[in-house]
């Protein structure tokens, strides 16, 4: 029996992605509601793969899903892209007050993997959070930023 494949970012995706078809395939996949939640995630991974500005603001539009554990793993792959273009969908999911915790948790740590310093503002905004799964992640992403400060 093989195991599940570890992906070029070093993460052992929870569905494998998608090798074959379009980006447009990709989304329709991905943002459609009746579709079976792995074939969506093999589509995310897919769109991750891609690695495009396109994929980014795919990801960003599925933000709108029902699924709080597919917009946790959008966040996810989007830190893992390191695209700048995710930077303010990212900010608005995090000050989210309604967003589920894991996803706004997820947005806060994918904000320090992108590097970008002007999340330096929202980061600081929810480092005092009353949800610690929101403050801690704020505090990781700062260390992160700070850590890596040129």
């Amino acid at each position: 029996m093989s195991k599940p494949q570890v992906s070029e970012f070093g993460s052992v995706d929870p569905a494998p992605p998608m090798q074959d078809g379009t980006i447009t395939q990709w989304s329709s996949l991905l943002l459609d509601e009746e579709v079976r939640m792995f074939k969506r995630m093999r589509a995310v991974f897919a769109l991750r793969n891609h690695g495009s500005t396109e994929s980014v603001d795919i990801l960003c539009r599925a933000f709108s899903s029902k699924s709080a554990l597919l917009r946790h793993e959008i966040a996810y792959v989007l830190g893992q892209m390191q695209n700048p273009a995710a930077v303010p969908m990212l900010k608005k999911v995090l000050d989210n007050q309604s967003e589920h915790v894991m996803v706004r948790h997820e947005a806060a740590e994918a904000l320090g993997a992108i590097g970008d310093r002007s999340s330096i503002e929202i980061l600081t905004k929810y480092l005092h959070d009353p949800q610690p799964e929101i403050s801690e992640s704020c505090e990781v992403a700062l260390d992160l930023l700070a850590h890596v400060k040129v």
